[in-house]
Formats: C-alpha cells, structure tokens, sequence
C-alpha cells in the first residue's frame, strides 16, 4: 500500500526566554526539521520579536501560511494580555504585523491553547471525548478546556483566585523550586488546585504539561482526583504543533485524516 504524503505546516512558539519554530507534518504530528531557536530579545517589543521571527522563517526557509503562539490572551489575532513579555504589546495585532512583515498569512493563538490542540490530535487527549482540562505548569499555569474535542479559547484558569491571589502565584512549578518545596508540599499545593478546578468544571481528563511534566512519576501518584489524570506526550514540542496545526485548519483547508 502507497504511503500518503505528508502534510506539511509551520509552527512559531514565543516564549518568554525562546522563540522556537520548526515544520510539522500533520498526518502524525512528528517535527520534519530541526527546531530553529532564537533568544528573545530584550526588551521583548512587539518590533523586536517580529525581527526575530522574520529571522526563524528566513533559517527555516519557509514562505507558507504559518502558525504562531503567544504567552496571553489572544481574540481574533490581537493581544489582550502579555504575562511574561513587554507591556507594549497590549492592544496589538500581532497577526497583522506579521502577515505585514512577513507577506504570509500568520494565525496567531494562546500558547497553551496550541499545546492543548496538539495533545487532542495526537498526544495524551488524542480520541477523547467529554470535557478534557489541559494544565501546563511553569513559569504560571496555563490552561486549555476542551468539550468533545471542540476548544474553548483563553480560558486562563491559572488566575483562579486562591487565597487571595492568582493560583499560578501558589502552584506553579516556578514556585516549587523558588520556595524549596519538596515534591510532596508542592503535590499538596496542586491538589488543592486541581480540586478547585474539579468542583468548577467536572472534568473527564486533566493533562499536565510543561516542562515539570517529564518528572511526573514524582508528583501525580500523590494527587487524589475524581477526573484520570496523566502527564502530556508532546512536551516541549507541543507548542510548534498546535500552531502549525492551527495555521493549515484556517488557510489550508483543514487537517488530514490520521
């Protein structure tokens, strides 16, 4: 039998310390090149990485439809938010600046909302129904709420408020290791969090990603929730798939049958 060609799509994924790229192929979610790595630049203007990711593409030697992420609220290609970058970039379309910068069509998307995407299509969410909770632990905690595969976006549920402050502030991984916690005090922290998270939504499947997510053997057996609970398969790569993903569903037709 004839092997199907792959389908090839590009994914940006802006972080606070890196931005990453590399070409996706969509049948299997699997990189096809190397990651291209640039540092963000400091300060983290909106000009800045914009040079930086005209940069990556040019490395890259990609001239399609791309997908990027960003660390914030994003709603129809402008920013609402930006935790971990410059200010500056409240209130701007970073998908016109780039599709100005770069002549391509850009979709720009919250970065756990790609890292979500890329697990319900290919990683640890792949073929589950009812309402699946994708956490990633780092730096804060982002989220992504899915309901029968069907993304609901920015749903930024590490700012739940608890005990008087955004609960990223109480259970994040940088906390952790900023705090000393051994791995059973932080376990408690998170139970405490995903039991808020349980009381609110009712989840069927809660995924925890980031980069912590690689030692999670140390962590999740001590946590005692209704919902399964199991680490994410994509890691770091996550991000660049989700993107790519959506950049070939909004200008290319849609994904292929996998």
């Amino acid at each position: 039998m004839e092997q199907e060609a792959p389908v090839i799509g590009f994914g940006v994924d802006i972080g606070g310390s890196g931005i990453k790229g590399a070409r996706v192929d969509l049948r299997t979610g699997d990189l096809t090149s190397d990651r291209f790595k640039i540092l963000t630049p400091q300060p983290s203007t909106p000009q800045a990485v914009v040079e930086v990711i005209e940069q990556l593409l040019a490395q890259a030697e990609w001239t399609g439809p791309f997908g990027c992420t960003f660390p914030g609220i994003v709603r129809h290609g402008v920013l609402h938010s930006a935790a971990n970058l410059d200010k500056s970039w409240v209130g701007v379309s970073l998908e016109r600046l780039l599709d100005d910068a770069t002549g391509l069509q850009t979709a720009v998307l919250n970065d756990a909302d790609a890292a979500g995407l890329a697990e319900v299509r290919y990683g640890a969410a792949r073929d589950r129904d009812g309402v699946v909770i994708l956490t990633t632990l780092g730096t804060g905690i982002g989220t992504a709420v899915f309901v029968d595969g069907h993304l609901l976006p920015n749903t930024e549920l590490g700012h739940l408020i608890m005990y008087g402050r955004s609960a990223e502030k109480y259970a994040a991984a940088s906390v952790r290791e900023r705090k000393k916690l051994s791995w059973e005090e932080w376990a408690g922290r998170l139970q405490e969090y995903y039991s808020h998270l349980e009381f609110l939504f009712s989840p069927d499947l809660i995924v925890v990603g980031g980069g912590v997510s690689r030692k999670a053997e140390k962590f999740l057996p001590l946590l005692d929730v209704e919902a399964e609970i199991i680490p994410a398969a994509l890691q770091n790569q996550a991000g660049i798939v989700g993107a790519a993903i959506e950049a070939v569903e909004r200008f290319q037709g849609g994904l292929p049958e996998h």
